[in-house]
């Protein structure tokens, strides 16, 4: 319950601010799937991506809450939360600041949280084709599911890709490594979305997980495949 009122509460103060609430843009989605037959699971999720231009600065936030049920025993229960904040120096290069944190009860690790900064390059500008890379340095935390606490410097890398096909369909494809001496972590999401009707729009997406050195007893890829509703926050 904590864990959901603190993503509740972040979102709620960025779109009930003041003085943000007339520039914010992003979405919100819901996402479910429920299968029945020779298996019965139910997973459901909840999104949240903000982002707030400035000039020569950018906001950008998201939350992603996600639970899974499998014959009446809870599968998954995932939060996730991070905030980026954004320079330009030229047309195309750019600093920024980035942290995020996670409780993930059936994952790898069961909560962390990263904290850094680096550079980033458009390689492609937007419209209809935009390519962000980002690369830098910063601290992480991370706790397995025996209490057992990992601190370290670590490198990481992004990559945040976007593609109108058209008026109405967009494909985007997001990516981060973090890599520090006791584990490699990376995250790849793909997601293709086709408006319905107004700021309304149906999305699939998949992400997958991935570990190098997973804590005994636990494996080291997670995926998580979503099919939902995306609401535009224009």
């Amino acid at each position: 319950m904590k864990r959901s009122f603190l993503l509740a509460l972040l979102s709620a103060t960025l779109l009930t601010s003041p003085a943000l609430a007339n520039n914010v843009t992003g979405e919100a989605s819901l996402t479910g799937s429920k299968t029945t037959g020779n298996t019965d699971t139910t997973d459901i999720g909840l999104g949240l991506k903000l982002a707030l231009d400035q000039d020569v600065w950018r906001h950008k936030f998201s939350a992603s809450v996600d639970f899974g049920e499998a014959a009446g025993v809870q599968t998954r229960e995932r939060y996730l939360a991070a905030y980026q904040i954004e320079r330009d120096v030229s047309d195309r290069l750019f600093v920024y600041g980035n942290g995020d944190v996670f409780f993930d009860d059936f994952g790898a690790f069961t909560e962390g949280y990263f904290v850094g900064g680096g550079l980033g390059y458009k390689a492609i500008l937007p419209d209809p084709i935009g390519w962000n890379l980002t690369a830098g340095l910063g601290f992480r935390s991370q706790e397995d599911a025996l209490g057992i606490a990992e601190e370290e410097l670590a490198f990481r890398a992004g990559s945040d890709f976007d593609w109108a096909l058209n008026e109405n369909v967009s494909l985007y494809n997001d990516s981060e490594l973090v890599t520090a001496s006791s584990n490699t972590y990376i995250w790849n999401e793909i997601g293709l979305t086709a408006n319905l009707m107004g700021n309304l729009a149906a999305r699939a997406s998949f992400r997958v997980d991935y570990n190098s050195d997973a804590p005994v007893g636990s494996v080291s890829t997670d995926t998580i495949t979503r099919f939902g509703i995306v609401y535009t926050i224009e």
